[in-house]
């Protein structure tokens, strides 16, 4: 975590610095000195106020899923329509939130996945940002369905979202946010279709 003082305007702009360098040469050629150019800043500044390139990449991380959290509940507050339907739809969508697929963030979120399996303190954010998708879900699905049911719904949805968000960043060109989102849509009616389907067979009514 950066330490307390550092003005928000400042941190803001390391955070865009820290994406800039990781989107122009990847994070194990992401240097303190790379950075700090890019936000024109001293290098003394980030070891200061972050440690060092670990420390950034957390801030940076935190921001991207503050901004992820962001697009979800804006996307939930708009809804008219507030069945568990909608408000998946919601929650569907915000992952795929502009803020989320640029090139610069989509090569930030792939640094960050590489990196949370060797880095404590990355692998705990990443544990957060897991339990906080999967709850979300389950949540919405448990109004429709019993609760091992919903846990296993959840965790299916989560999966189509993570995987369809993945194979788009990794294919060149820009990740296709609107196809990847109909198609996590169309995999939600489908797990919802298949618990409707097997909750009127014979013995289940």
């Amino acid at each position: 975590m950066p330490k307390v003082g550092m003005e928000p305007i400042r941190r803001q702009q390391l955070i865009h610095a820290t994406m800039a360098a990781i989107d122009e040469v990847g994070l194990a050629d992401t240097t303190v000195m790379r950075i700090a150019r890019h936000a024109g800043v001293s290098a003394g500044i980030i070891s200061h106020y972050f440690g060092g390139k670990d420390g950034l990449l957390e801030a940076t991380m935190r921001q991207i899923l503050h901004d992820l959290g962001d697009a979800v509940a804006a996307r939930r507050r708009s809804l008219e329509d507030t069945s568990a339907r909608a408000h998946l739809g919601a929650i569907i969508d915000g992952n795929f939130d502009r803020s989320q697929v640029t090139g610069a963030v989509a090569k930030t979120w792939l640094a960050f996945w590489a990196s949370s399996m060797h880095k404590p303190r990355l692998a705990r954010l990443q544990q957060v940002n897991h339990r906080r998708l999967h709850s979300n879900l389950c949540h919405q699905f448990r109004r429709l369905m019993p609760r091992d049911d919903a846990h296993r719904a959840a965790a299916g949805l989560a999966a189509v979202i993570d995987g369809l968000w993945l194979r788009g960043a990794l294919t060149p060109g820009e990740l296709d946010a609107d196809k990847a989102s109909r198609l996590a849509h169309t995999a939600l009616d489908q797990l919802l279709a298949g618990h409707e389907i097997a909750a009127l067979a014979p013995g289940n009514a």
